[in-house]
């Protein structure tokens, strides 16, 4: 029961759309604009650096506060692998926006970085320098989680990480799959280009 409590408030937890928050602030409705979507990228192509960093903290942030909450409380092997998937699906299907969201890049990151430290800080600079070689954030996402398997299975981590992974790395594979078709039509925006937020409508005068 204890577990079932910890995996729903972690579920709970990643839910909290900082994205959409922190665009509304701004007048914007971030699901409306660019990819749809309340993570960091969409955010820095609609809104510039300032706010996607405060996104990018928060996602991460959410997802690792998860899995500490989840240690603190005993919570080892599948228990924890749980958590983190919770925490990711929470922020992919936020129970704040109707069950949508992010693509969950930030917060399985997060959720790796205090599960494993070392596999975290390892697929880090492989994710960024796809990015920066390509310019194309998808890429690096996807190409990040494919690594953080193929690296947990190289150091022989238990069975329980490596599926844990898998299942993250199965989450970001299935929210980036228009992006995976973008990318082989060649239509896939790269990174650092804009999108401009829709001007609210003027409203109409009465004769």
């Amino acid at each position: 029961m204890e577990t079932l409590v910890i995996v729903l408030l972690a579920y709970l937890f990643g839910s909290i759309p900082a994205g959409a928050w922190v665009a509304r602030t701004y007048g914007v409705d971030i699901q409306k604009v660019g990819s749809g979507n309340t993570g960091a990228t969409n955010i820095l192509r609609t809104l510039g650096w300032g706010p996607a960093l405060v996104v990018a903290f928060f996602d991460i942030f959410k997802g690792g506060i998860a899995l500490l909450i989840g240690r603190l409380f005993g919570l080892e092997g599948v228990q924890l692998g749980l958590v983190a998937v919770s925490a990711v699906l929470g922020h992919n299907y936020s129970l704040f926006l109707r069950f949508k969201g992010g693509k969950g890049v930030a917060t399985s990151m997060g959720t790796i970085i205090v599960l494993d430290p070392l596999v975290g800080l390892m697929i880090l600079p492989i994710g960024v320098c796809v990015i920066w070689l390509t310019r194309y954030v998808s890429a690096g996402s996807m190409v990040g989680a494919m690594s953080a398997v193929i690296i947990a299975l190289a150091l022989g981590r238990p069975l329980w990480e490596i599926a844990t992974l898998v299942l993250l790395a199965l989450l970001i594979f299935w929210t980036h799959r228009d992006n995976y078709r973008r990318l082989q039509a060649g239509t896939e925006r790269r990174f650092g280009e804009k999108v401009q937020p829709e001007a609210p409508a003027a409203p109409s005068s009465s004769a």
